[in-house]
């Protein structure tokens, strides 16, 4: 998780089954990502875990930190990419990318946050950048080239 002002721009990689979350408040210039393995953090079983890598704990502290860091809740705005299918399981639980989508757009329907536009799903891995001074995120996808959203 991290946040940046304009001109910083916001990178991650390995999204496979992962999903990169942007939070940003284009008044100000001002994002924040979060890189979400899993959909939900259990606060009894993962204590000493790292909450910021789960869709609703995650997706709140990074909400959070964004305020605290000068952003407007009210300004907010979401661009997600991610959650493919790595690998073909029989059971729904093992359906770990379009779970995590589902949980991310869960947690920022709760926070009242639009979901401004989403590159998710498939079968391939991708890596992410966004530039809060343009509020575009560029979605390089592992043999389909680049899509700016």
């Amino acid at each position: 998780m991290n946040i940046v002002t304009a001109p910083e721009v916001l990178k991650t990689s390995g999204l496979g089954s992962c999903v990169g979350v942007v939070l940003y408040d284009a008044g100000r210039a001002k994002a924040g990502m979060v890189h979400i393995m899993l959909p939900n953090f259990n606060y009894s079983k993962n204590a000493g875990d790292n909450p910021a890598k789960y869709a609703d704990s995650g997706i709140e502290l990074l909400y959070h930190r964004l305020i605290k860091a000068g952003g407007c809740p009210q300004r907010f705005t979401a661009k997600i990419a991610g959650g493919a299918q790595m690998f073909q399981f029989s059971t729904d639980m093992m359906r770990i990318g379009p779970r995590n989508v589902e949980a991310v757009k869960s947690k920022l329907l709760q926070l009242n946050i639009p979901l401004e536009a989403a590159d998710v799903g498939g079968k391939c891995g991708r890596t992410i950048e966004f530039d809060p001074s343009s509020c575009l995120l560029n979605v390089r996808t592992v043999h389909k080239g680049e899509r700016i959203i």
